[in-house]
């Protein structure tokens, strides 16, 4: 099996939530004990998020992870969260092992799952920069977001304040935001376009499809590490 590399710490939580995604995935496909090798870079969010060079200073960050884990042996390299994929052309370009995009992974799903109208939670980044919506939208899918600013900075907030650090307070919040736009815009669907999402939402919790871009991505990993 081929070893996977995986560039973490954004954030920590999230990171977290990989690796046991990694160890129920890997126990359905291979048994208990039988998994493939697997580095963790764990950068440090808060010089990440609050970087003074903005995208440019935390691409370095990004790219600098991705060549350790180059160097340690990594055969396959993702990024565990959605919005540092705003740099993954960048990332990809830096080193000479494949990467593997959650994006990608995600669209391979939702074709599987047949639908076609979804409503995209994420960071602000996520929902408002095009990177995210138009490789959607070029496969084929309609996206919503919410439109009111005051819903984006709430669902932002909810992220960095409280799932970051395991809070799941406001978990109705969300779960009465899906349902608002599964019944407004008809939505099929909720895009959990941030890997702390999962922590709160899960499938069920809700009347739509949930996807659950951090168990996608990790499945889609060891798919392409067994082969």
């Amino acid at each position: 099996m081929k070893r996977i590399g995986i560039i973490g710490g954004t954030t920590p939580e999230s990171t977290c939530y990989y690796y046991q995604n990694y160890i129920r995935i890997g126990r359905e496909k291979f048994g208990s004990f039988n998994f493939p090798e697997l580095i963790v870079y764990s950068i440090n969010f808060e010089e990440f998020r609050n970087n003074p060079r903005g995208w440019e200073g935390r691409t370095e960050m990004l790219i600098r992870a991705a060549r350790a884990l180059e160097k340690a042996g990594a055969e396959i390299i993702s990024l565990s969260a959605n919005t540092p994929h705003i740099v993954f052309p960048e990332i990809q370009k830096a080193v000479n092992v494949p990467m593997v995009s959650i994006i990608d992974a995600l669209i391979e799903e939702m074709k599987r799952r047949g639908v076609k109208k979804v409503l995209l939670l994420g960071t602000k980044t996520t929902m408002t920069a095009d990177f995210y919506k138009n490789a959607l939208r070029e496969a084929g899918f309609e996206i919503i977001t919410p439109p009111s600013e005051d819903e984006m900075d709430e669902v932002d907030r909810i992220i960095f304040e409280e799932l970051a650090s395991e809070n799941l307070r406001s978990k109705p919040y969300l779960m009465d935001l899906i349902e608002k736009y599964a019944g407004k815009e008809a939505v099929e669907g909720v895009i959990l376009g941030c890997t702390e999402l999962p922590l709160a939402i899960k499938p069920g919790d809700v009347s739509v499809e949930v996807f659950d871009t951090a168990a996608i991505h990790m499945r889609k990993l060891i798919e392409l590490a067994s082969e």
